[in-house]
């Protein structure tokens, strides 16, 4: 789990730096390629769904995958252009996100109680994250214009935990010689769901909350880079220590603050957020960006995490994988692929003629964004009880409590 965290946060925090000091890129490219995460987010439950759920043990798919991987991630680091570079990249990302899903399948198959298991396990992928941030600001890879060695370094890490994976313990197919359905692995079977008016709304502003999130991840590295931070990709795990501690203090805030205050709080984070990037600078408004950072546990865990354990409660036991599975490729599917997008054009359309950007502008959009998604979600989320797909309105007084928070 280690190892997963650390591949990914490796390249991809200063993957829009790279392109821009390295390639000589524009905006919308750097946009194009964070946008093969999404790509990667929808093709991979066809692989897991349509290959590791069937034919092959889920250790030996994760170890080909990262092997491959590898050489994928050190060719992408010998290209000399951006069209040389986003091809390697695509299929890569496309080889990546599978293994997201795979390394916790081995997790869960091993536990006899994943609820108490897992989380002690899932930590150390911040903490691979985190330190991926802060080997690279350690070395000063960003302000001497030595990211290509962020490829190389991940992929000397995919190496090796492809060579791990194959000692991992042995997890089969959980169905094989079965049938999927590609509605079965878009998770459709719980589309019955969004006749719930109040769940709808959270399914909607999910997905549009991911396009001011798709700002954050692309650009915040060449910003923070622009105005002269040092190891900004260091100071950037800062939002991943945020993470780990609000991950810890959820249970606590959820019991005295429910579902739609949760939600609403992690938006507002948001908002504040890009609010403090746009007034912030490297001099007296240096912790604005501090600030802006450390918002991360708050936007992160109090929307996403929230909205999983609401979507978990509110599907049942027949539709929780399936309803995972749909909120999943909406949010980091056609969310961020919007975003990614959206964010390219706009970064570009703010470009000054000595190479910088209007940072202020810029961050005001998504600001704006995450504003009217907040506004329009506290209008209509009711957070009343539906109706599960194929089954009666009766829930127990556990779920009702949840409910009606």
């Amino acid at each position: 789990m280690f190892l997963e965290f650390f591949i990914w946060g490796a390249w991809f925090v200063t993957l829009g730096t790279y392109l821009f000091s390295s390639l000589d890129t524009s905006a919308t490219q750097v946009g194009v390629a964070f946008l093969t995460q999404s790509i990667g987010a929808i093709v991979a439950p066809f692989i897991i769904g349509l290959i590791a759920d069937r034919f092959f043990p889920a250790q030996r798919i994760l170890a080909i995958l990262h092997l491959a991987g590898a050489a994928l991630l050190w060719f992408a680091s010998l290209a000399e252009s951006f069209d040389g570079f986003y091809p390697v990249i695509l299929v890569y990302m496309i080889l990546y996100m599978p293994t997201l899903a795979l390394v916790n399948s081995v997790s869960f198959r091993q536990m006899q109680d994943p609820s108490k298991e897992f989380p002690p396990i899932r930590v150390l992928g911040t903490l691979g994250w985190i330190v991926a941030g802060l080997t690279i600001g350690w070395l000063n890879w960003e302000q001497s214009g030595n990211l290509v060695m962020t490829f190389r370094m991940a992929a000397i890490a995919s190496a090796i935990l492809g060579i791990f994976s194959f000692s991992l313990p042995n997890t089969p197919p959980v169905k094989a010689g079965g049938s999927t359905s590609v509605g079965d692995i878009l998770g459709l079977e719980a589309i019955g769901l969004l006749k719930n008016r109040s769940y709808l709304t959270f399914f909607l502003a999910s997905v549009a909350i991911c396009i001011p999130l798709a700002f954050y991840y692309n650009f915040t590295n060449p910003f923070l880079n622009e105005l002269g931070m040092e190891s900004a990709a260091g100071k950037q795990s800062m939002g991943q220590m945020s993470e780990l501690l609000f991950m810890l203090l959820m249970p606590f805030f959820f019991v005295r603050l429910g579902v739609k205050k949760m939600l609403a709080i992690g938006m507002f984070a948001w908002v504040l957020r890009y609010v403090l990037f746009a007034y912030g600078n490297a001099d007296a408004n240096y912790w604005m960006l501090i600030g802006g950072i450390v918002l991360h546990g708050i936007c992160y865990d109090f929307f996403f995490v929230t909205g999983q354990i609401y979507t978990d409660k509110l599907a049942g036991d027949r539709f929780k994988s399936a309803a995972q599975g749909m909120i999943t490729l909406a949010t980091y599917g056609v969310g961020m692929l919007i975003g990614s997008l959206l964010s390219g054009m706009i970064v570009d359309s703010y470009a000054l003629p000595d190479g910088s950007h209007a940072w202020q502008n810029i961050w005001l959009i998504p600001a704006g964004i995450a504003a009217v998604v907040l506004l329009l979600f506290l209008v209509l989320f009711k957070n009343k009880p539906a109706a599960r797909p194929g089954a009666d309105t009766t829930h127990s007084p556990e779920l009702k409590k949840v409910l009606n928070t």
